[in-house]
């Protein structure tokens, strides 16, 4: 699913123009990305959590040439799915049939 397809879908179920939707959508996206890049996290009750962790520096190996790499400490963003999100997806899964 695309960010299109979620303007698409959002637009039809509420009524608002796509215009007014896909705004909607990129002020929510900026919004997650910069409270981001300032370190903050974000709880979404029901759906999720995003946060920054911070990765240890670390040797690595280069998978084409085999060389060792150092690979510096860096900061990630993280995706966290809540345990209601989790349970209706295994079960939906599970109803479908699909693997």
């Amino acid at each position: 699913m695309t960010k299109a397809d979620i303007v698409d879908t959002i637009a039809t179920a509420t009524g608002l123009t796509k215009v007014e939707t896909e705004a909607v959508v990129d002020g929510f996206i900026s919004t997650v990305i910069n409270a981001l890049k300032e370190g903050k996290n974000i709880e979404i009750r029901g759906f999720g959590s995003y946060k920054v962790k911070k990765r240890k520096g670390r040797m690595a190996r280069n998978p084409r040439t085999g060389e060792q790499v150092m690979v510096d400490e860096h900061w990630v963003p993280l995706f966290k799915v809540s345990k209601e999100v989790k349970v209706l997806v295994n079960d939906n899964m599970k109803k479908s049939g699909q693997q």
